[in-house]
């Protein structure tokens, strides 16, 4: 058994009342979420409502006009460089285009943030690590394949292990089921479901996908004009009767 790394009751991620804008767009206005340890969080929300702005701001990618984000007790928007990398290293990222470098095998892609971590491990270690986290999503036959000979499900899972490696606290999903057929996407999700219980991570994960929000969530937040507009359980939500929350329900 996999000691869990965060406490239930431990939040992990604060954000309050977080503003951002480009120009006259108001991206995000006064928006709160409280993310707490071993907890999935969905922030589900339409297309240009501003979840990915959201998730460069928690990373330290973009700097917000004015709010505070405290990740692990610390706030990202007052650390240096240095600081927010070591910061960063707790945090795990899938990106939506899984962002694999096509030059490197599935090996390397998966060494690659260990070799430029400021940690330096044996590489009997390294090995080790690559060959767990490719277990962990079941593609350790792939280990000498290259991302292009791989399908799109495959590249997505190869993407989840790369993030894993780290052993991060937190990951943050950037809409993981995309440009996948429904039953992949079904699988990306039991796959991060898996990841939770045996690693007892939290993740903030943005979808517009509904089987995402029902089978991964433990909590859904709607972004809607900026602000969190709405929150509660899956089973609660469907059931609210405002308009506005109805509409991604339906």
């Amino acid at each position: 058994m996999i000691t869990p790394k965060t406490n239930i009751k431990t939040s992990v991620l604060s954000i309050n009342k977080l503003c951002k804008s480009f120009g006259e767009n108001t991206v995000l206005n006064d928006f709160d979420l409280q993310l707490y340890g071993q907890q999935n969080i969905v922030v589900l929300g339409k297309s240009g409502s501003g979840k990915s702005v959201l998730i460069k701001c928690i990373i330290g990618l973009l700097r917000p006009d004015s709010g505070k984000i405290i990740l692990f007790n610390k706030d990202v928007h007052q650390l240096n460089d240095i600081e927010l990398d070591k910061l960063r290293v707790k945090v795990g990222f899938l990106f939506q285009s899984n962002a694999l470098y096509d030059s490197m095998t599935v090996r390397e892609n998966l060494e690659f943030p260990l070799r430029r971590h400021w940690i330096k491990h044996p590489q009997k270690e390294v090995d080790q690590m690559v060959n767990q986290a490719l277990t962990d999503v079941r593609l350790l036959h792939t280990i000498d394949m290259m991302p292009a000979e791989l399908s799109g499900g495959m590249r997505k899972r190869i993407a989840l292990a790369r993030t894993l490696i780290l052993k991060p606290e937190i990951i943050l999903y950037d809409e993981p089921t995309t440009g996948l057929d429904p039953i992949t996407g079904k699988e990306i999700i039991q796959l991060m479901v898996d990841i939770k219980k045996k690693y007892g991570t939290a993740a903030l994960i943005i979808s517009h996908d509904m089987n995402c929000v029902k089978l991964a969530s433990d909590y859904v937040v709607i972004l809607l004009e900026g602000k969190c507009y709405a929150s509660g359980k899956y089973e609660e939500l469907i059931l609210n009767e405002d308009k506005k929350v109805r509409q991604f329900f339906e």
